[in-house]
């Protein structure tokens, strides 16, 4: 049988052992049919992933005792996604192979031509919901990270969110100037090791948002010839990052 990853929402550091709360009780008791004594793997969100043993169920919680470091694979760049909401459930799909593939944030925003605009009073329950979706992509993904995803924010609030020493890229389709190859391949990148891209909604970013994230200093981008659907750019660009850095090569440590 394979044995269950449980995210514990409490960091694991210096910890022997951990209590994994009420929503785990109801998965390893009820679902899984575990006992005391069992085996699971439970990991942070922080890049810490242990075996652990099951020691008791109480009302509402269940204990557990770390055993053996298990390694995993290093971040050695950071990518900040930011992604303007599409329509209907596509963001969902968009947080699930986004945090698959190990991006550390996704902060949803509301551009111009966007078709969906989400109530204030539903800001807190669509950011669960999309946290849960995060959570459920790095467990099934094994990855000892967690994507943390932000409350809803607009344009120039998200604008304003970068430093100076992420490089800030927005991706329009009518950039002729520079690809996504382009900046990549450019010297001036090699130093950067955290990256926000910014995506637009299916309609594309208006020249005066793109001309805001100029003066904001984002470089517009685009991917050459090829048109993506909002539901697979985000995935294609950070996989696309992710190869140039070799990232896929990287083996997993010991932390």
């Amino acid at each position: 049988m394979t044995i269950p990853r449980i995210y514990s929402p409490d960091s694991l550091e210096n910890k022997k052992t951990c209590e994994l709360g009420e929503d785990n009780w109801k998965y390893l008791r009820k679902v899984m049919r575990l006992e005391p004594g069992d085996r699971i793997n439970v990991f942070d969100g922080f890049g810490r992933e242990f075996e652990a043993t099951i020691k008791g169920f109480s009302a509402k919680t269940v204990t557990v005792e770390l055993g053996n470091i298990v390694p995993v694979s290093s971040r050695e760049i950071g990518i900040t996604l930011a992604q303007a909401i599409p329509k209907a459930k596509k963001m969902d799909m968009i947080v699930k192979s986004v945090a698959e593939l190990g991006a550390d944030m996704i902060i949803p925003f509301h551009a111009e031509r966007s078709v969906s605009h989400i109530a204030d009073d539903k800001n807190v329950s669509k950011q669960t919901r999309w946290q849960k979706i995060a959570l459920e992509a790095a467990r099934s993904s094994h990855s000892a990270f967690m994507t943390d995803v932000s409350n809803i924010l607009s344009f120039n609030d998200m604008l304003a969110l970068p430093s100076e020493k992420s490089l800030n890229l927005i991706f329009w389709e009518e950039e002729s100037q520079k690809t996504i190859k382009d900046v990549l391949t450019d010297a001036a990148s090699d130093a950067f090791k955290n990256f926000f891209i910014v995506i637009g909604p299916e309609g594309g970013f208006s020249k005066n948002e793109v001309a805001e994230a100029k003066a904001s200093g984002f470089i517009s981008v685009s991917l050459g010839r090829q048109i993506l659907k909002v539901e697979t750019a985000a995935a294609a660009i950070i996989s696309i990052i992710q190869y140039e850095r070799g990232i896929f090569s990287k083996k997993s440590q010991e932390i």
